[in-house]
């Protein structure tokens, strides 16, 4: 595989990447094929950025079952690059395609290529399906889809393509777009895992009690005992039942949303730091700032700063 002069050789190797949950298959297999790592970032919360280039007179690229999603944009040519059992159909700039964590296709790859990767961990996903979908996570997954358009997604994909990916702040501001991008994605390509309804979990109107009164008491303290009593289970079952319809612990999904409230205060209001950790039910300044810079990787003054600047 070529590589530019000035691309740092440890970018090239995927046994260099920083280890984590996501194993970056896809990456892994590029890597081995004639494709040019043009650019490459991790933006942390285990996601990563990629462009690749080919030109290949033809080549056949498989994947099978990468254990991760990748969305993928192409911002050039690939008019003659083809999924096979899918003849005819070729891809072009602005064209995406998604391919999910159980996903295998081989490809046949013609004349010139450019594209951007967004590799995600399926809980990227769905995580936010509650929210945003009235959903549970393990219900859903990315579909695959191959060559489609869709307005917004390829506008934040060519925006992430032109940012600047190096230094702490470009990657706060490249993670909290490729967010968006896959609020979209949940929006656009999310598919029902299961065939009919998920076995056990929560009611649909219990989740729904449970998340919006979680949403309206941020602010307070929030006990697994106040729960359980909201649902009528035992502390033990709901427990139980919470992670199965939320894909995650109490504590733990009252925490993500108590850093996604402050995220949203420090962007689009100018409260004061002291304020906004009251809102978000921190015990005090210290703490939020804290539990905020371990999820986000940034402090949140220079959240703040970043995101508006």
């Amino acid at each position: 595989m070529s590589r530019r002069p000035d691309l740092p050789a440890t970018l090239m190797s995927p046994h260099s990447l920083p280890e984590g949950r996501l194993s970056h298959s896809v990456f892994k297999t590029m890597s081995e094929t004639d494709a040019e790592l043009e650019r490459f970032a991790w933006l942390g919360d285990e996601l990563a950025l990629a462009i690749w280039r080919r030109d290949t007179p033809c080549a056949e690229t498989a994947y099978c079952q990468p254990g991760h999603h990748t969305l993928s944009y192409y911002m050039g040519g690939g008019y003659r690059t083809e999924r096979d059992k899918l003849p005819g159909r070729f891809g072009a700039p602005q064209r995406l395609c998604t391919l999910p964590d159980w996903h295998e296709s081989r490809w046949t790859v013609r004349g010139a290529v450019r594209f951007l990767h967004v590799y995600f961990l399926p809980e990227h996903f769905t995580r936010r399906a509650v929210v945003e979908l009235d959903r549970e996570p393990r219900a859903l997954t990315l579909a695959d889809r191959t060559y489609f358009e869709h307005a917004r997604i390829g506008q934040l994909c060519a925006a992430l393509a032109g940012m600047d990916w190096d230094g702490a702040d470009a990657k706060l501001r490249a993670n909290q777009m490729s967010h968006e991008t896959l609020s979209h994605l949940l929006h656009a390509q999310a598919l029902p895992r299961h065939q009919g309804r998920v076995r056990g979990g929560l009611a649909p109107a219990v989740r729904r009690q449970l998340a919006d009164y979680i949403e309206a008491h941020l602010a307070q303290a929030i006990t697994v005992q106040t729960l359980a009593q909201l649902a009528c289970l035992s502390e033990y079952h709901l427990l139980r039942m919470f992670k199965l319809s939320f894909g995650m612990t109490p504590a733990a999904w009252i925490a993500a949303r108590r850093i996604e409230l402050a995220r949203s205060l420090l962007q689009h209001t100018a409260q004061p730091l002291q304020q906004v950790a009251d809102a978000c039910g921190y015990a005090d300044l210290s703490h939020f700032s804290h539990r905020f810079r371990d999820a986000v990787g940034a402090a949140p003054g220079r959240y703040r700063s970043v995101v508006t600047g």
